[in-house]
């Protein structure tokens, strides 16, 4: 599972994790993680507490992380911010 990731993209998986408006599809799509494997990815990295405040977030209505929670007003995977970012590639940010 993770031990076939780079730190790098591990890190980034959690980012994107962490970003509200990124869906579990759109980790799906760059790393190849089913959302359970996101969520078993992310309860072996963070700490338990962080763990906690996580899940509680993407289990509310607050979070937009599955796809049939979000807005129809958004059509795209990623953010501005990630326009760096290719696939799996992940390049050094200023």
């Amino acid at each position: 599972m993770s031990s076939a990731f780079s730190l790098e993209q591990i890190d980034r998986i959690i980012e994107m994790a962490w970003e509200d408006r990124t869906p579990f599809e759109a980790i799906r799509h760059q790393f190849g993680l089913p959302e359970s494997e996101v969520v078993a990815l992310m309860r072996r990295e963070l700490k338990p507490g962080s763990f906690r405040a996580w899940r509680k977030r993407v289990n509310s209505g607050v979070s937009q992380k599955h796809r049939h929670k979000r807005n129809e007003a958004i059509q795209r995977f990623k953010s501005r911010m990630q326009r760096t970012i290719a696939q799996n590639a992940i390049s050094k940010r200023k």
